[in-house]
């Protein structure tokens, strides 16, 4: 039996990265999978996986465990709204992802998919979907991680051509669906409104894409992406109440209808993050969020569905693989 291709995965334990690592090895890979001490791995029960304890901010440990690989999956990133500290943030996402790309070259790599955000786009003003041709300016970006993840994937862009650095960049809109563990902060609007703790919103949009159609774009822009290219995988446009309608309508619950003006919720955000900084909990509400709720987070996924064949189910269908896995897994009590 011939050896497997080996595939380096970092954010392995994280809700995309548990993805693609299921992912890869559908596809006949062997995964070479960094994780942090004390992760939590459930995500990883039953997986076959080589795990690497490790920081991705170490290049001695990054130097030996990247070395023999033929494909890299950088898709660990610190995916907070709010942090205590930003500046965690950006040593995760920036420092990380130049450590990654550095050992990557070191190593002659033959690709690497590069998991950054649509985070990293310009969001046009009249509410229109936003595409690949307009990258956001640091100086444009809103709170440190989409600050992060714009430096990160500029960084990315000047590797590879300056250095040759093989890398596709992947622009993932906002994942759903089951193994959200931590969870993410649309996650938490999952389960915040299948409880009935969410009476009232702001007018504001998102798209919504199942996290394994995620992971299945990772592949395919690794098989058909163009090197130095980005594409998004994103799903459905959906306005937050027709979002939260939906959650309502799987929970048996009725759907909140009051709109909210965004003014009146950032006495609420202050008070919130306030909390946080004494409980070193991320809270529910964010300043930086609702100044993001200002624009509907709205994106196009031609590009991919042209370039990569990629294809995303029915936001309805993430949402409800999303509530199913929150209520077996007890979060919606």
């Amino acid at each position: 039996m011939a050896a497997k291709d080996v595939a380096f995965l970092t954010g392995a334990t994280g809700f995309v990265g548990s993805a693609v690592a299921r992912k890869l090895l559908s596809e006949g890979l062997a995964v070479r999978a960094l994780v942090r001490r004390g992760s939590n791995r459930s995500n990883l029960e039953g997986l076959d996986l080589n795990l690497v304890e490790g920081d991705i901010r170490d290049a001695e440990l990054l130097h030996r465990v990247v070395h023999g690989v033929r494909y890299v999956f950088h898709v660990a990133a610190d995916y907070r709204l709010w942090a205590p500290d930003p500046k965690e943030i950006f040593a995760t996402n920036v420092d990380g992802t130049r450590a990654i790309m550095e050992s990557v070259l070191e190593a002659g790599v033959e690709r690497v998919v590069y998991t950054s955000s649509v985070a990293t786009l310009r969001l046009p003003d009249n509410g229109a979907a936003a595409d690949e041709t307009a990258p956001l300016d640091q100086a444009d970006a809103i709170g440190a991680y989409k600050q992060s993840k714009v430096v990160a994937e500029r960084l990315v862009e000047r590797m590879v051509a300056e250095a040759n650095l093989p890398a596709v960049i992947v622009n993932p809109s906002t994942p759903i669906g089951p193994r959200d563990v931590r969870p993410t902060p649309t996650g938490r609007i999952v389960v915040e409104a299948a409880t009935g703790r969410m009476p009232a919103f702001v007018d504001t949009g998102l798209n919504l894409v199942h996290v394994d159609d995620v992971a299945a774009g990772h592949v395919a822009a690794l098989r058909r992406g163009r090197v130095g290219e980005r594409y998004i995988l994103g799903g459905e446009n959906l306005s937050l109440g027709q979002m939260l309608a939906e959650i309502a309508r799987l929970a048996g619950r009725r759907p909140p209808t009051v709109k909210l003006p965004r003014a009146l919720i950032y006495p609420i955000a202050y008070a919130a993050e306030g909390l946080a900084r004494i409980t070193k909990r991320e809270p529910f509400v964010t300043v930086d969020g609702l100044r993001m709720a200002k624009y509907k987070m709205f994106f196009s996924s031609a590009k991919a569905e042209r370039e990569l064949s990629y294809q995303a189910r029915p936001a309805a269908e993430a949402l409800a693989d999303a509530y199913r896995w929150f209520l077996d897994a007890g979060y919606l009590k």
